[in-house]
């Protein structure tokens, strides 16, 4: 039986290539490169992987300057469109701290917990069950640069602990959860998003965690 996946994030998993406006081909972006090696394992079925991942995508706040940008507006539709899912993986809150916002990690953490609720009281049909949920803590910011430099200005002071608060809120909720800093950095060209190598080591290195999840077994 296939197993239907949701990705659920920004532009560090639409694939944008730093310092530029292109992207990422969908085997270079990390889905993609997760999507090649779950279906390359021999020990479960078929899998599926939806991406929705849109530029500037916040946890929970709205983009002064853009419309539709805020993740929890529109979170339910998704699910009840994309149903049944056998896991949503959430990586999302670099952008909460664009320097429009005054955010700090337990905003950005807290709107990670809002969309947990979101996803699992989605107003799907009767008998879909709910999904399980791993989220994704994004790489620090590092001292962001180039084109996209100011619209991040001070979001890698302000960002600090954002891993260990998105931690707690995931174990809170009862959910999995990964650190990507474990295995890579923000890019090295802008500080924000992800390299193509980045992509290919996080891709990589979800696959053993997502499959775990799949065959509902415990991830360490």
């Amino acid at each position: 039986m296939t197993k239907h996946i949701l990705v659920y994030s920004d532009s560090l998993t639409w694939g944008i290539v730093p310092t530029t406006r292109q992207r990422l081909a969908f085997e270079g972006r990390w889905p993609g490169v997760l999507h090649a090696a779950l279906n390359t394992a021999e020990d479960h079925g078929r899998i599926r992987l939806t991406e929705d991942c849109l530029n500037g995508r916040r946890t929970a706040f709205d983009d002064p300057f853009k419309p539709g940008r805020n993740a929890l507006s529109g979170i339910q539709q998704v699910i009840e469109a994309q149903s049944p899912l056998d896991l949503v993986i959430l990586l999302l809150g670099t952008n909460d701290f664009q320097s429009m916002h005054q955010n700090k990690p337990w905003h950005s953490a807290t709107g990670i917990a809002a969309l947990i609720n979101a996803i699992r009281t989605a107003p799907v049909e009767p008998g879909i069950p709910v999904p399980p949920i791993l989220v994704i803590a994004p790489p620090q910011l590092d001292n962001p640069r180039g084109p996209i430099g100011p619209k991040f200005e001070g979001g890698d002071v302000a960002s600090r602990g954002l891993a260990q608060a998105i931690r707690q809120v995931s174990e809170d909720a009862g959910c999995a959860f990964f650190d990507s800093n474990t295995v890579t950095t923000s890019s090295t060209q802008d500080g924000v998003h992800l390299d193509a190598d980045q992509h290919h080591a996080l891709g990589l290195a979800l696959a053993p965690v997502v499959a775990r999840l799949l065959t509902d077994e415990i991830v360490d």
